[in-house]
């Protein structure tokens, strides 16, 4: 039977990415080893701490507003119904405020805490090497699903994703939440990136998991729902059109500009001439 094997750019070997035994020695060897003999089973149980620790940020999180909302029900019980229950629903719905505006200091604390760092890597989705992907993404897209779309774009949301790591310049202008591997990500003066467009540190290809840094340089500007993929450099003063894709790999030069095609040719090409039919 053919396995997918890569060649590993780093150290010359290949890697097998069907192989049942990983080639790392300690800790790390054996955790992978356990890992690719019993995959679903040790991927569910290697999953539990991963939630737990989301699910204690987002505890940490809620509790100011859990205090407010215990206030209220302590303090404003002998007000008229009206009122009361005024006060309730404006407690509720200001504890959901007071979460997301905690969450966005909790998860960058809670991922400056972990003892391993997200850094560039191809091979399985079951090594040891995975594992800081996994949970630097966990921290960044609680945030991300729950409150993030409310302070984009303002000041928070690059301050959220400063402390998460990602190396932002001045100036730079982020309208969009759809971002993974903040930790791999630099955006350099002047950066201008458009409303939904997502960028992504990484990858995946025939079974491979690869995790590569994005770099886009002072002055570009990614439009409207275009998609940036790991291992992209975007050149000084570059645009990338709306709903345009850079695949992996790709080097934008500086000062590149899209080619937008005019109405006219534009019906052209869905409407042929005559003499082309």
């Amino acid at each position: 039977m053919k396995t997918d094997v890569k060649q590993n750019g780093a150290t010359g070997k290949k890697i097998d990415v069907d192989a049942k035994s990983s080639d790392s020695g300690g800790l790390a060897g054996l955790f992978e080893n356990i890992l690719r003999r019993f995959r679903i089973l040790t991927y569910l149980i290697a999953l539990v701490p991963l939630y737990l620790m989301c699910i204690l940020a987002m505890s940490l999180s809620a509790m100011p507003g859990v205090y407010l909302v215990k206030y209220v029900f302590a303090h404003f019980s002998n007000w008229p119904e009206f009122f009361y229950y005024g006060a309730i629903a404006f407690s509720l719905i200001s504890s959901y405020f007071l979460y997301g505006l905690s969450i966005i200091f909790v998860a960058p604390l809670f991922n400056k805490l972990l003892p391993f760092r997200v850094k560039p890597f191809r091979g399985s989705y079951f090594s040891a090497a995975a594992v800081p992907w996994f949970y630097h993404n966990a921290l960044n897209y609680i945030v991300r699903y729950t409150f993030l779309e409310f302070v984009t774009p303002t000041p928070l949301n690059l301050l959220f994703y400063r402390m998460m790591g990602m190396k932002i310049g001045k100036g730079a202008h982020i309208n969009t939440t759809n971002i993974s591997d903040p930790a791999l990500i630099e955006i350099e003066d002047k950066v201008t990136i458009g409303g939904s467009v997502h960028i992504m540190a990484h990858y995946a290809t025939k079974g491979f998991l690869i995790i590569q840094p994005v770099k886009i340089r002072k002055g570009a500007t990614i439009g409207l729902k275009a998609t940036v993929m790991g291992d992209v450099e975007i050149g000084e003063g570059a645009t990338i059109a709306p709903h345009e894709v850079i695949l992996p790999k790709s080097r934008i030069p500086a000062g590149r500009k899209p080619v937008i095609r005019s109405d006219e040719q534009q019906g052209n090409q869905n409407h042929p001439s005559p003499k082309a039919m």
